[in-house]
């Protein structure tokens, strides 16, 4: 009766956590780590096999689809774990193998970088060397509004964003996946310094032509 009292307890106390929010569901599963989706890749190197030791995609399934051995589920694994996994199932086709995996995922990196443009990154990366993939940001990117987008709306932005890159979030921490954008905002323009400065410039003519009566 007592296990089931604190089993019961148990079950309470996740569903107000639920209810409260303490426990958001998309929280809880960026402390698990994300699973795969189509269009991640991974970068494998299996130890004195050159065929197992390239670039793959992910299949729907999702899945890896590998040379000679074929598909290999995904299905459940977090991006994180992926070298363990893959370990376990080489294991059945080969003896002992040494392997080395790193998911990478396919990110936009746009505005105020050196150099935009697509890049797969490892999603055990921090998401400011992310930013140095594209060659860092520019003398007039505003990194303190940078901003992730998904699809046509907002994934992370704000004071919100900013705790996470201080406490240095990887790119699996903040739950991102292939064809997300990374966003380096440009410096507003000073308008009201510009007017003055033409303001200036038409007066000096102005007064000119006072002075002199022309």
């Amino acid at each position: 009766m007592g296990v089931l009292r604190v089993k019961h307890q148990r079950q309470w106390l996740t569903l107000l956590a639920l209810v409260a929010g303490a426990v958001h569901p998309a929280a809880a599963q960026r402390q698990q780590g994300q699973g795969f989706q189509v269009g991640d890749r991974v970068l494998l190197s299996v130890e004195g096999d050159s065929v197992l030791s390239d670039t793959f995609s992910v299949i729907a399934g999702p899945a890896l689809r590998l040379p000679i051995v074929g598909d290999i589920s995904l299905a459940g694994v977090p991006r994180t774990d992926v070298e363990a996994h893959l370990t376990r199932a080489l294991g059945r086709f080969l003896n002992s193998p040494v392997v080395r995996a790193r998911a990478l995922i396919r990110l936009s990196v746009l505005g105020e970088v050196t150099h935009p443009g697509f890049y797969a990154v490892p999603a055990d990366l921090v998401l400011v060397d992310a930013l140095m993939a594209a060659g860092g940001p520019t003398s007039e990117a505003r990194v303190e509004r940078l901003r992730i987008e998904r699809g046509g709306g907002r994934l992370w932005g704000g004071a919100g964003l900013q705790e996470r890159i201080a406490r240095g979030a990887t790119v699996d921490d903040l739950g991102l996946r292939a064809g997300d954008r990374v966003v380096v905002p440009r410096q507003p323009r000073d308008i009201e310094g510009t007017v003055r400065l033409i303001g200036g410039l038409v007066a000096i003519p102005v007064a000119y032509c006072l002075i002199t009566r022309c």
